[in-house]
């Protein structure tokens, strides 16, 4: 048969009929619901809200045990041990930890199991109440969900807390809850220790075991008046006196999750074993053949309903968790040392879950060693990808069947390599990804990105879009779990009833909607109401549009738009999004003044990109800071940013008019991002207050 037939007719027929079939499926059905009017929509496969997906079980801790029991043989739970830790020294004379971490070592399911239910005895052995609450404060690691699992078999409610908390929220966090167990890591001990005045109810501290905590653990002796108990102590006591398991109901609250505190003081959400088992079950129907075949990429932090919600379906269809970090998380890692493996070579992972940032980030990195490399390597790259793009926006001109074929071989099979080679399919979360980032990864990884929508109130569960579904901009339709209604917002002009698509609040109902906020009813009163029809509602305060296919978009937020003095409304998050494209920007914060007629910008700036341009132009600096003072520098940003606005037709007083460039990245750990990178915007408008007040003068 004529080559030409195989590569470019059949795929071109093909195409047009995927397409048609596409332009006619509904994803999301309108349906009938209580509470307050709207555009209310359900997932096409169920009519009412799914509760379980798996036959008997309905808890976490009924659905770990089946797994274990299951798939009692195969691999669980992968750590790399630590070989070796160095240190480098850069030109600047800056030093760098680097590590040499060794293969995956695995822990069967019912190795796990056994741990678990050792641990779960341990801690009532050292003291512990069952009607008391223990806190896991510490990194993403296999301990995180033993310790976890321990607690479901004994019906103790765990308190998350992310591990980069600042001291303010971690005592407000564990004060509030009255913990009275502490299970955490070495540099989470360290902070522990430097507020125990300040914790009112702490008795025990289990801490798992690292290089160089004996330090932290005689201090804590020494300086506390705590029981200070290793894991693997825990365990063995268990093993010795084991406890018959309290198994939890439904309706028992299984995490206190606390959320990062992008908007203040970090609130908990109390989510029953009901709650999140919706989640795992709705997402159960999304990804297709999840099985025990199946190695996933664990590195976000356990403490986000996203991480959580995907390891506990990951665990509950037999596959692999492998743990890593993100600082190991591939060759060139920052912790990594030079000519050794990072997390995802190491692992070579099927699934991850990644937040936008994430994913921008590994954009950046693939364009800034292509560009690096220039000349023949640079022209084939750009050639592959203009043409598999065309492919993936639905021209029959761009590159489909052998000739996409020779470019994944010739050009993104290195690009592969970087997290493994193996990924076939990316869960990401958090916040919308922008369309350039998803097909950016959806191309250069060869790998659909499942884009969801949810929140920590709604154990992540929102909506998901398919496997098939190659569309960008959009979080999909509502989960199985799921009603997704919009209600009309009129002061910021959203109706459903507007054409050519309804908008309005997005508003969540179904068994994931959470209880509330732990001893805050005020507040939770404020954005959760049960219908007369027993449906719970959470509300948003996101704005979102419907597609004809019943596909969700989200467009706005009400607590990021300004009003300008001239009556203009500006969207704050999505002008930051539309901006962040501008290879100089690393992260950004614009901010709009409701007394002026123009908005201003924080840029945190990308290293790299700005002093190769200094270079280019022959521009002379003694530090980086230095180089984000000058007059030539503020003005190539801006001119960047303006054609990233005009670009993404951005009106005039959406693009800011003066800008501060920031040389220094805004970190968890400095406390002006949440652990999921998502900015505290009050605390950096309290940080920069002067340098934003000499922006409007």
């Amino acid at each position: 048969m004529n080559p030409y037939f195989i590569g470019f007719v059949i795929p071109f027929v093909a195409s047009l009929m995927l397409t048609k079939r596409k332009a006619e499926k509904k994803r999301g059905l309108p349906v009938d619901v209580g509470g307050e009017p709207g555009y209310a929509i359900r997932n096409y496969r169920s009519e009412q809200p799914v509760e379980t997906h798996w036959e008997g079980i309905f808890t976490l801790a009924e659905l770990f045990e089946q797994s274990c029991k299951q798939y009692a043989y195969m691999p669980l739970h992968g750590t790399r041990k630590l070989i070796s830790r160095e240190t480098e020294v850069a030109a600047d004379g800056r030093s760098f930890e680097k590590l040499h971490m060794g293969e995956y070592e695995w822990k069967t399911y019912i190795e796990a199991f056994k741990a678990v239910c050792n641990f779960s005895s341990g801690l009532i052995q050292i003291g512990h109440q069952k009607d008391e609450r223990v806190a896991i404060f510490a990194d993403t690691r296999a301990e995180w969900q033993i310790a976890l699992q321990a607690c479901f078999r004994q019906n103790i409610t765990v308190v998350t807390i992310y591990a980069s908390l600042g001291e303010g929220a971690l005592c407000h966090s564990l004060n509030e809850t009255e913990v009275t167990t502490v299970i955490c890591g070495r540099k989470e001990l360290k902070k522990l220790i430097d507020i125990n005045g300040q914790l009112d109810t702490l008795k025990h501290v289990v801490y798992i075991s690292e290089d160089d905590v004996s330090s932290e653990v005689s201090l804590a002796k020494q300086c506390t008046n705590w029981r200070v108990e290793s894991f693997e102590e825990v365990e063995r006591l268990g093993l010795e006196t084991p406890i018959e398991a309290n198994l939890p109901l439904p309706s028992d609250t299984a995490v206190i999750m606390y959320t990062s505190g992008s908007t203040g003081m970090p609130k908990g959400v109390m989510m029953s074993h009901r709650n999140v088992l919706a989640t795992a079950s709705a997402v159960m129907t999304i990804v297709p053949a999840l099985g025990k075949k199946d190695v996933y990429l664990a590195y976000l932090p356990l403490a986000h309903i996203l991480e959580l919600a995907a390891e506990t379906i990951i665990s509950a269809v037999g596959a692999s968790i492998g743990y890593g970090s993100p600082l190991t998380l591939t060759d060139t890692s920052n912790k990594i040392k030079r000519g050794t493996k990072g997390d995802a070579s190491a692992l070579r992972p099927t699934l991850m879950t990644a937040v936008p940032a994430i994913l921008d980030r590994v954009r950046d990195g693939v364009r800034k060693n292509v560009d690096a490399k220039g000349g023949v390597a640079k022209k084939l790259f750009d050639i592959a990808y203009s043409r598999r793009l065309a492919a993936v926006n639905g021209s029959w001109f761009g590159a489909w069947g052998l000739e996409k074929l020779v470019w994944d071989m010739l050009v993104f099979q290195k690009v592969r390599a970087i997290l493994g080679g193996r990924i076939r399919f990316i869960l990401s979360g958090g916040a919308p990804l922008s369309g350039e980032t998803q097909r950016f990864i959806n191309i250069c990884l060869g790998a659909p990105i499942g884009q969801g929508y949810g929140l920590t109130e709604t154990c992540a569960g929102g909506t998901f879009s398919e496997y098939n579904d190659t569309s960008v901009g959009r979080v999909g339709a509502p989960l199985s779990c799921s009603f997704i209604k919009l209600i009309d917002w009129v002061e910021g002009g959203y109706l459903t009833s507007d054409s050519p698509m309804p908008r309005g609040e997005i508003v969540i109902g179904g068994p994931n909607v959470t209880k509330g906020y732990f001893k805050n009813e005020a507040k939770t009163n404020e954005v959760y109401k049960d219908d007369e029809r027993g449906m719970r509602w959470f509300y948003s305060g996101d704005i979102g549009r419907l597609h004809p296919d019943g596909c969700l978009e989200i467009i706005d937020r009400k607590k990021d738009i300004v009003k300008l003095q001239h009556g203009e409304y500006v969207s704050l998050g999505k002008v930051e999004a539309t901006l962040s494209v501008s290879p100089y920007v690393d992260n950004i914060m614009v901010h709009a003044d409701p007394s002026q007629n123009y908005c201003v910008a924080l840029v945190v700036t990308a290293h790299g990109e700005l002093e190769n341009w200094a270079s280019k132009q022959g521009i002379a600096y003694s530090d980086f800071a230095d180089l984000c003072q000058k007059q030539e520098t503020v003005k190539e940003v801006l001119q960047s940013l303006a054609k990233a606005g005009k670009q993404s037709r951005l009106e005039k007083f959406e693009i800011p008019a003066r800008i501060k460039l920031i040389p220094e990245p805004w970190t968890p750990e400095s406390g002006l991002v949440t652990a999921a990178l998502k900015l505290k915007r009050e605390v950096i408008k309290k940080g920069y207050q002067d340098d934003l007040a000499k922006l409007y003068r």
